[in-house]
């Protein structure tokens, strides 16, 4: 992972704009009776729309432009024909290319009226999603990361999924390092302005163990805890960090 220059990152702003109206299109489009496919195809609107790429589509076969992760499905869902229904939760990530430089988001809605534990893992993801982002100033560790995401999750008595982390991102959708969603302050390679990160806490209702289904991608929990996974593209400035991935 390289650090990117102030027009690389203005770049990464535009791919991250398209990514938000992704989210906003789809969020609109959730409620019981509409198929994860539906979703899928708004995805592929909007990325047509401003003549940007996925980056999900073809990634190592995959074949879709988003993740539709439903329920027990922590991430990397197919989207099919199945329809969501009332008292669901969906976890929806996706991707864009803008003139060679990535954007990756994710969010979890509720369907139509939800559990009041349901929404209440919902809103601790995304609480500890705004921790981990919040330490990357110039000069922290990504332990400092880590360690504010699994604080801010254990001490509302869930668990960080282990076996997925976030990544840097740039010129390629994956880079190095890893972004653990645990860690201990101090630990871990230190941050500098120019870093761009993909930060995405998972976090289970129930155990922290997960399984991959036979076709290759849907990573479900062990125990069939419900998951919810929030994300955003984050460039390490000298004044702190900033989202790229907002409207």
């Amino acid at each position: 992972m390289g650090r990117r220059r102030a027009d690389e990152i203005r770049t990464m702003r535009r791919a991250g704009r398209v990514v938000a109206e992704m989210h906003e299109r789809i969020r609109e489009a959730i409620r019981p009776g509409v198929t994860l496919l539906e979703l899928d195809a708004i995805g592929r609107e909007v990325l047509g729309q401003r003549k940007a790429k996925s980056n999900f589509l073809g990634y190592h076969g995959y074949p879709a432009v988003i993740c539709a992760s439903r329920n027990d499905v922590v991430v990397h869902g197919i989207p099919g024909q199945e329809a969501l229904e009332e008292g669901d939760i969906i976890s929806i990530d996706c991707g864009a290319i803008v003139d060679g430089y990535h954007g990756d988001a994710a969010f979890t809605a509720g369907v139509g009226a939800i559990g009041a534990e349901d929404r209440r893992l919902i809103d601790v993801t995304r609480k500890a999603l705004d921790a981990g982002i919040a330490q990357l100033m110039p000069g922290a560790r990504l332990g400092d990361l880590g360690a504010a995401v699994q604080s801010t999750v254990e001490r509302a008595g869930f668990r960080v999924v282990r076996d997925y982390v976030g990544h840097g991102i740039g010129t390629a959708m994956h880079e190095p390092p890893d972004v653990p969603n645990v860690g201990r302050r101090g630990r871990g390679k230190r941050v500098a302005a120019g870093d761009v990160f993909a930060v995405e806490p998972m976090v289970s209702a129930g155990t922290d163990m997960t399984a991959v289904l036979p076709d290759g991608w849907t990573v479900v929990t062990t125990d069939g805890a419900r998951a919810a996974h929030w994300e955003h593209t984050v460039a390490v400035t000298d004044d702190g960090p900033e989202i790229l991935t907002l409207p």
